[in-house]
Order: C-alpha cells, then structure tokens, then sequence
C-alpha cells in the first residue's frame, strides 16, 4: 500500500517535440494537460493494487522523433500531377505527415504509436484549398485508381481515418475551414468541413461584429471533441454534442449539403422540411466518405441566450428509479432539457471524486438521508432557451425527481462537471504513461431494453477482475437512450485490449442495442455491422456505394462492411506499408 493516502504520481507537463510520437497521440493542445485527482489516484491504487512504487518509472511515452521510411508507392508522375492540382506545399510524402494522418484516437491507436507499430499509412497527404481542388482531385485519383480517404480532425474512435489500401489522405483542416454564409432570417450557416467546432461556435456568439446580424447564434452541437473535430467528421460519422437532448443530434441539425463523388456532384436544398422522396441528406450523412467527400454543410442555428441557462443536479437512491423518473421527464412534454446525463452507481461514485464532491456538505447530507454509495445515481444537467422555458423546465424536472425519490443536489455539481467537460480526454494520457488504459463504447436503447441492456453489458465487463466500469446515459429521447460503457484497466498489449473490447461490443451487439449512437461505425465496428443492421438493409448501401463509387476508391478497406472487413489493429498487414514497420 501506498504510504501517503494522498499520493500524486509525477505526471507529464512537458510540450513534446511537434515532430514526436507524442505530438500525434496526444489529444487536443500540445500545451495543455489535465491530471487525474487524488481521489482518483487512490482508488486506481486500490483497484489495480498499485504502489507508489508503480508510478516510478513512466513507460512508453512516445518522445522520440518520427523518423519512419515507408517508401510512397505513388509514382513521380503521380506526386507531380496531385502538385498541380493542388501546389506543391499542398502534397506531403514524409513519414512523420503521413503518420500524423494514419490513425485517429481510440486507445489502440494510441497503443500503436506508442509502440511504434506503423501500419495503413496513406501514400500521400493532400491538402485541398477548395471544392475546385476536391473536384479535381477526384477526377483524377478516379481515373488513376489511388484511393481517397478524407482526415478532418482525427478524433475518430472508430478507426475511420485508416487508409488500408495506402493512397492520398485528404486533410481539409488546413485550408477548408471556412464559414461560407451566415444566413439570419433562415437562421442557419453554410460552412466548409475543415472548420474545428470552437472556431464555428467562436464564429456564431461574435454574428453581429463578423457579419452584421442583430443577434449572437449558437450551434448548440458540443461533443467532448469539440476541441479536435470538425462539421465534416461530426456530419459522415453522424455524430452528437453534449446538449443532444434539446438541439440535436447532427442529422437534426443539417439542413443542406455538398459532395463530391466519382461519378459527380450530390447536392441538396435549403428547405426547413420536404416530401420529395427518399432523402438524399439522410442517405449522405453517416456515410463516412465511402460515399464521397462533404464540400459544404448549411447547419441550423440557434439564438445566443446563455443568461438564461438553467442547472441542476440530483441524486437518486438507485438506478432503476433513476431511468424511471428520466423517462417520464421525457414523455410529460413539457420541453427537454439540453445537456442530459444520468450515470449509474459505479460512475456516480467516480464522478463525485472527479468532481470535487467527496468529502463536501453535499456529500454528506447524501450519506445521512440514505443515498448509499455503489447504489446512487448522479443526473446533471442544463435548461437552454428563453428565459421563461428554461425556468419551466427545471421546475417540472425537479418535481418528477422529487416524485422518485431524488435529493436535489443544487447546480454546483453541474458546474463541476462544466468545468471539465471538454477536458478530460486529456487524462489518457496521464494514464497510459503508467499503464493504465480507459476507453468507451457506447450505443442506442430502447426503454424497455434498457435496463436488461444495462446488466448484460456489465456482467461481461465484470468478468474481468481489478477493472473500473462505468455507465451512463447522455442523450435522451422520449422512445430511449444511449447507453456509455467506459472501462479503465491496467493492461499490457494490444491483444489484450482489443479481446476485452472486442467482449463489450459482441454483448452491445447481442443485446440488440445498436451499435453506436453517435460514434460511426469506421472500420472497428464493421465486423459486427451486417448482424447489427440486416443483410438486406446492408445490401442496399452496398448497392449504393457501387452507384456513387464505383471503382471503390473512396475510404476503402472494411468501412461500414461495403468492402472487405480491415484486418484487427496492430496485426501488421496493413496495404499502406506492408508488415509492420520498424522505426529507423
């Protein structure tokens, strides 16, 4: 046991080199870093029966200097012809520019590159300045048969920036990040996909002084990853903000849209709502570039109005009259709150370190009314929208927990959680320096599956002794909700790990939960796709790929199961290198 009951390992404040390993696997701000809590600490300690001896030695940090020699298999002509498309600053065939690209952030990504095991590099970077260029670039990696796979801000957790067969990434970050129109009497905005959440929510609250409008906007879509993902990645992974629950999810959100594919351009309409067909936008969304490439996306906006938020936070004595009470919340219609977030007992008593409640008043006026520890259940949340509204809504909120039984457990804890919401990422690393591993899966239920889901899940991650696992639910509906399983384990390969994730998914999967709420499914979730959506319904959008793509040459290798399925992370059959390939 450790002798100081407060330990604090040595964490990791330095900025790694720009060009090091650790400047690709590092989440967000190369200058920026959150470290676990003390009380944190302590029951990582306790559960993986850590001393402070543990925490001695850092491992595998990932400092060194790419320095990788993966020959480009794109010819000279090949390299010159992408140049003039595009100049010669647009085209980058260095190691550590390709590497950069190859992988996005889920833990065997970052396992990967900590271990320098450097597969599925694209031949290529390409930096397009316009849809001009996307267009030209398609043309001709269509007609010379290289494969095109799109790079936003490459926080996929999904696998979904690996380019299996090599080929150019195209990295929209750089030049196409910009807002194209700002349109206040349709209140919406047209932008391009290379644009960073904080820059469009930036762009939004300053309307008046950038574009002349009366009123301050938001586009109320704020996923933890706002500060590493961009319109594009959030528009074809079909993604999710924290304040889902009352602005939407982004299929909710967009209005119009423009592609790109090999056999021409697809593009919609601004119209608040239509009944001509088939949706082409709903078809596009969530295809994950193996349709073709997001040029423009015209989103929904709404006003500014962050005097009028409203937060809450209560404690509820157990899960079942937890999911009860927030289901009726959701089905009395008398308007949804914004950010949402229910977690089960094992969260709730992980939250309340992280947080700073343990060891509060709160706390322990928790204890002394009967709200047990490894029982209680957190919910949080915020009230958006006018005034009037938002005081509606956390009145009827408080007085359906109350009917369950919840002690109201005042805003602060909301605010805690504020403070950090957009932050904690950052603590895998941290972690991993010791390793430590923590990941999530995540899915969709119903709420007469819920609970069943729930247990079902978390027998299988309780298999594993000396494991944190966590549960919450974020995103609420009146018909359901999604379901997050986080684990944090000590684990030493990637074998290990992704035999205890692979676990997870194959129960989500079983349990008929779909697969993922707002994640996408990439190339990670394929092998489970066509069980989770049907044979024909999986037909169809194989039918639609031979349309748009016919030579599938666009995100090709195992997304969405329209081709072959991409073989498991760290096996070293990747197509862009080959084997495996040592670091020089």
């Amino acid at each position: 046991m450790a002798k100081n009951k407060w330990f604090q390992p040595d964490w990791y404040e330095r900025i790694p080199n720009e060009k090091s390993y650790r400047a690709i696997l590092k989440w967000g701000a190369l200058d920026r870093f959150k470290h676990p809590n003390k009380r944190l600490v302590r029951l990582m300690m306790d559960t993986f029966h850590m001393t402070e001896a543990d925490f001695a030695q850092k491992r595998e940090l990932g400092e060194e200097i790419v320095d990788i020699d993966v020959p480009s298999r794109l010819t000279p002509q090949q390299i010159d012809a992408l140049s003039g498309i595009v100049g010669d600053e647009n085209v980058k065939i260095d190691g550590f520019a390709r590497l950069e690209v190859a992988y996005g952030k889920t833990m065997v990504d970052l396992i990967r590159l900590r271990k320098k095991v450097i597969e599925n590099l694209p031949d290529a970077v390409v930096l397009p300045r316009d849809k001009q260029d996307v267009q030209a670039l398609v043309k001709y990696c269509s007609a010379e048969k290289i494969p095109i796979t799109v790079y936003g801000g490459g926080s996929t957790v999904m696998r979904g920036v690996e380019c299996t067969r090599g080929g150019i990434s195209l990295d929209v970050r750089a030049h196409m990040n910009r807002v194209l129109k700002l349109n206040p009497v349709n209140q919406t905005v047209t932008v391009e996909p290379g644009i960073f959440g904080p820059a469009l929510e930036k762009a939004l609250n300053e309307a008046p002084e950038r574009f002349g409008t009366k009123l301050r906007y938001t586009s109320g879509y704020f996923p933890q990853s706002i500060e590493s993902s961009t319109v594009g990645g959030w528009v074809v992974t079909r993604g999710c903000g924290q304040n889902s629950t009352y602005y939407g999810k982004i299929e909710h959100i967009v209005v119009c849209q423009e592609y790109i594919t090999p056999v021409g351009e697809i593009a919609t309409r601004e119209y608040p709502a239509k009944a001509i067909g088939p949706d082409i936008d709903q078809i596009m969304i969530g295809s994950e570039g193996a349709y073709g490439i997001l040029v423009s996306a015209t989103l929904r906006i709404c006003r500014y109005m962050p005097q009028n938020t409203k937060r809450f936070s209560f404690i509820f004595k157990d899960w079942h009259s937890a999911i009860e009470a927030t289901r009726e919340m959701m089905q009395l219609e008398f308007g949804r709150p914004s950010v949402f977030r229910l977690s089960d007992p094992e969260e709730t008593d992980v939250a309340l370190k992280l947080y700073g409640v343990e060891g509060t008043a709160i706390d322990t006026a928790m204890r002394l009314r009967g709200y047990k520890a490894g029982e209680r259940c957190l919910l949080l949340g915020t009230a958006d929208g006018e005034r009037g509204f938002t005081s509606h809504v956390k009145h009827m909120i408080k007085k359906v927990a109350r009917k369950y039984g919840a002690m109201y457990a005042t805003g602060y804890v909301t605010k805690a959680w504020e403070h950090g919401r957009f932050e904690d990422p950052y603590l895998r690393e941290d972690l991993q320096d010791y390793g430590i591993l923590i990941d999530t899966l995540e899915c969709a239920v119903s709420w007469d599956q819920i609970e069943e889901t729930w247990h079902f899940v978390k027998e299988y991650c309780h298999r594993r002794p000396d494991t944190i696992i966590m549960s919450h639910s974020s995103h609420f509906y009146p018909q359901g909700t999604n379901l997050y399983f986080i684990f944090i384990a000590k684990m030493d390969s990637i074998e290990e790990f992704v035999e205890y994730q692979s676990g997870i998914i194959d129960h989500i999967n079983k349990a008929g939960a779909a697969l993922s709420h707002h994640h996408g499914i990439g190339k990670m979730l394929a092998p489970w796709y066509e069980n989770s959506v049907g044979s024909n319904q999986l037909a169809v959008l194989r039918a639609l790929k031979k349309h748009f793509d016919p030579d599938n040459m666009m995100n090709p290798g195992g997304t969405l199961a329209l081709d072959e399925i991409a073989a498991p992370a760290g096996a070293g059959t990747g197509a862009g290198t080959g084997q495996s390939s040592p670091t020089n």
